[in-house]
């Protein structure tokens, strides 16, 4: 990232491989919202420090519905990371935000037990979002 121009190059090249590109940790550190004018990527993941608790601070509702609001403007999915309670999920989703990752889905898991997980994409996962809701 120091050199913003070569990364542009580096970033388009995956692309064209057929690599999806993300924006981890989006709204810390070095996610700053020129990149998101210059470099190909489809998804800004929401940082879990801004879900943590979601359900019960309102300066983080805020923060993640602007992010949710910048991704749909841009055309770009959003996921919230960090997911840990039921109720975060619901309020993500009331915000509109419908994909999500975190302890309340699975556990980190090694390599050769994703075997029982899809390999092309995670259309078979909607049961275990939406049950959450439920």
């Amino acid at each position: 990232m120091r050199d913003p121009d070569d990364a542009v190059l580096v970033l388009q090249s995956l692309r064209d491989l057929g690599l999806h590109l993300e924006i981890d940790d989006f709204g810390t550190g070095y996610s700053s919202l020129s990149y998101l004018q210059r470099f190909p990527v489809e998804t800004l993941k929401i940082d879990r420090t801004f879900v943590d608790e979601l359900d019960r601070r309102s300066e983080n509702v805020a923060i993640v519905r602007a992010i949710i609001g910048l991704g749909e403007s841009l055309g770009l999915s959003t996921i919230a990371e960090g997911v840990e309670r039921t109720a975060e999920a619901v309020k993500l989703q009331a915000l509109g935000c419908h994909l999500a990752q975190g302890y309340l889905y699975g556990k980190p898991l090694p390599a050769e037990a994703l075997g029982l997980f899809p390999t092309d994409d995670l259309c078979s996962w909607q049961p275990l979002l939406t049950s959450v809701a439920s």
